[in-house]
C-alpha cells in the first residue's frame, strides 16, 4: 500500500493511533481545544457534528501557524473522529466519577445498546493536489470555517451494535475499581478489561474501538489517497 497524502490526526486517543498504526499507516497528531458541546440531537448527527468541529480546528491551527497550506511540500489531510455511546435515546458519556460510572454500567447491564463514531476527512483550502472522485459523505461546507478552510470534506458515521451480559454489582464494581472506565464514553472499553462485559457485536468491532478503519480506508482508497499496489 502506498500512502499519496500526508495524514495529521486530530485526536489525542491512544487507541486510534494504534488502529491507524495496523493499517500501516504513517501520521502525525495534532490536536486542538475545542466546545464539545453539540447543537444536534440524534447520535449519529452529533459524532458528525464533533468530528468536524474537530478536523475544522486544527485547520485554522495550523493555517495560523504556517500562514499557508502550501508551505507543506507534500498533500494532507486532516483525519478526526469522535465516538458515543447511546441507549433508548440517551447519550452515554464518559462518567463524571465513579458513581456515575456504575450507574451507566447498570443501565448496560443485560441490554444492547449502540457505539456511533463520526469521521471527518478534510483537504486543506490551498492544498497542492485535490481527490480524485467524489466519495460517500457529505462534500458540501456545512459551517462558514469549513467553507474556508477546506477544498474537500467527508464526514460520515458508523454505528455497532453491542450487547451486554447481564452484570452482578460485584463485576461492576470490580470493573470500575481497576480505573478503565473513567476516559471512555458508556463507561467500558471493549479493547481491555470491558471486554469480559460483552456477549456480542453487530457491526464493526474497531468502530466501538473508536474508529471505523475498513470505511475509512475504503474511502481513501477511493479518493486516491492511497493506492494498493500489486
Amino acid at each position: 500500500m502506498k500512502q499519496n497524502y500526508e495524514i495529521i490526526l486530530a485526536s489525542g486517543s491512544p487507541r486510534r493511533r494504534e488502529l491507524l498504526t495496523q493499517a500501516g499507516l504513517s501520521f502525525r497528531v495534532k490536536t486542538a481545544d475545542v466546545d464539545e458541546t453539540p447543537t444536534k440531537t440524534k447520535p449519529e448527527k452529533v459524532v458528525e457534528e464533533l468530528s468536524r468541529r474537530k478536523a475544522e480546528a486544527v485547520a485554522e491551527q495550523i493555517l495560523n501557524e504556517e500562514g499557508s497550506f502550501e508551505l507543506s511540500a507534500s498533500p494532507r489531510i486532516i483525519v478526526a473522529a469522535d465516538t458515543i455511546v447511546a441507549m433508548d435515546g440517551e447519550i452515554l458519556g464518559k462518567p463524571r466519577d465513579t458513581e456515575d460510572a456504575v450507574r451507566m454500567l447498570r443501565e448496560l447491564s443485560g441490554r444492547t445498546h449502540e457505539v456511533y463514531t463520526g469521521v471527518t476527512i478534510l483537504v486543506p483550502a490551498d492544498g497542492k493536489q485535490e481527490p480524485e472522485s467524489e466519495a460517500d459523505g457529505k462534500q458540501e461546507p456545512e459551517s462558514e470555517a469549513d467553507g474556508r478552510l477546506s477544498s474537500w470534506n467527508c464526514t460520515f458515521s458508523s454505528c455497532t451494535k453491542v450487547m451486554f451480559y447481564p452484570l452482578s454489582d460485584e463485576e461492576i464494581l470490580d470493573y470500575v475499581a481497576s480505573g478503565e472506565p473513567m476516559d471512555k464514553a458508556g463507561a467500558y472499553g471493549i479493547q481491555g478489561l470491558g471486554e469480559r462485559l460483552v456477549e456480542r457485536i453487530e457491526g464493526d468491532y474497531n468502530n466501538v474501538v473508536g474508529f471505523p478503519l475498513s470505511h475509512f480506508l475504503r474511502i481513501l482508497a477511493k479518493q486516491g489517497m492511497i493506492t494498493y499496489e500489486v
